[in-house]
């Protein structure tokens, strides 16, 4: 398999115009991906990194914008023949199991419904009982109606005790939801990872960063409020919000976080990605949103966000790092001329660092 996929991408080397980086002694490469592949690796020792699986694949990411988009769709076509992603396998078994308990829950409200019925057929029973016991001509047909009653009382009663069972099992399958629920890592409504997996990840990205001391940051994007302000259709909103989060997916790398932090607002956990990198990829998506219009009825709708950046400094708790990024926002939106900026705690953090 592996000879057939190397044969396949075997072409002259030289027709991308790509910079080769023959750091290391190995054997002569024979396709693109090994040409890209030891320039990856060359850029990790350069930059004093240990070669680990995951520091390979964050450098294979970052290295890759820079690179023509022609090298870019091939090694893209070939990572999607391989690719396989375990947080991608938690999520599909998170909406699997939301999409049972929605099914549980439907079919009490349907038990509940049946047993109403049985009640109201109940109450019917009885009042033709009584209008048959006022005619004493027809007193076969009342006896007749009493044993029906009869009947129909016995089949209530065990219905009433089975949707009591019911209810039981609904409740301990809320309750396991619910434990579930607290350990997801998946937006339902948005389609990005939650808050809860964005604090793990920074947290555990602070610690990375405290080992190898190299630079990340975190932007914080949200839909204008200006825009919203002007929309004031809740619907529509969603709507647009929605569409900056497919915004989002579209534009990150594959080692970049993309969650939802909650009432509408956007994070991007920017793996070995300095400040200035930050604003390069701030203003990218910024022209990206602005370029995507939005259609209301028959208005057209240019989309716009706001961005507010932060480094991931190692001075602060994950809370006080995503503060900073909030900060930024608001740094934006008081200057009109922006849509994106550093937040001033983060400029503050770094004087701290050389202090």
């Amino acid at each position: 398999m592996a000879g057939s996929l190397r044969s396949r991408n075997r072409r002259d080397v030289n027709a991308t115009n790509e910079p080769i980086v023959a750091a290391l002694d190995m054997d002569e490469p024979t396709s693109d991906l090994e040409i890209y592949s030891k320039e990856v690796l060359s850029a990790l020792i350069s930059d004093n990194l240990p070669p680990t699986p995951n520091n390979f694949s964050l450098y294979f990411d970052r290295l890759l914008e820079d690179k023509s988009e022609n090298l870019r769709k091939q090694i893209q076509s070939m990572l999607e023949l391989e690719e396989s992603n375990d947080d991608e396998n938690t999520i599909m078994l998170e909406q699997s199991l939301k999409k049972g308990f929605g099914s549980v829950k439907s079919i009490l409200s349907v038990t509940a419904n049946l047993y109403k019925n049985m009640a109201l057929m109940t109450k019917i029973l009885d009042k033709r009982k009584k209008e048959l016991q006022a005619n004493t001509e027809i007193q076969a047909a009342a006896s007749i109606a009493a044993s029906l009653e009869g009947d129909v009382s016995k089949l209530n009663s065990i219905l009433k005790k089975q949707s009591l069972q019911m209810k039981t099992l609904y409740d301990e399958t809320a309750k396991i939801v619910k434990n579930v629920e607290n350990e997801t890592i998946f937006d339902n409504k948005f389609g990005v990872y939650n808050k809860r997996y964005l604090m793990t990840k920074i947290e555990q990205e602070v610690e990375l960063i405290t080992e190898f001391k190299h630079k990340s940051s975190l932007i914080m994007i949200e839909l204008s409020r200006e825009l919203k302000d002007s929309v004031s259709n809740e619907k529509a909103i969603t709507l647009m919000t929605r569409t900056i989060a497919r915004l989002l997916l579209k534009t990150s790398r594959r080692s970049d976080t993309v969650a939802h932090y909650g009432n509408g607002v956007f994070a991007m956990l920017l793996k070995h990605t300095d400040i200035p990198s930050a604003l390069k990829a701030s203003e990218r998506l910024c022209e990206l949103v602005s370029n995507s219009n939005f259609f209301l009825a028959d208005r057209e709708i240019q989309l716009k966000i706001s961005i507010g950046i932060t480094d991931i400094a190692t001075l602060y708790t994950v809370e006080e790092i995503v503060v900073s990024a909030m900060d930024g926002i608001e740094k934006a939106y008081s200057d009109k001329k922006i849509d994106f900026a550093v937040s001033l705690r983060q400029r503050s953090a770094q004087n701290t660092e050389k202090e």
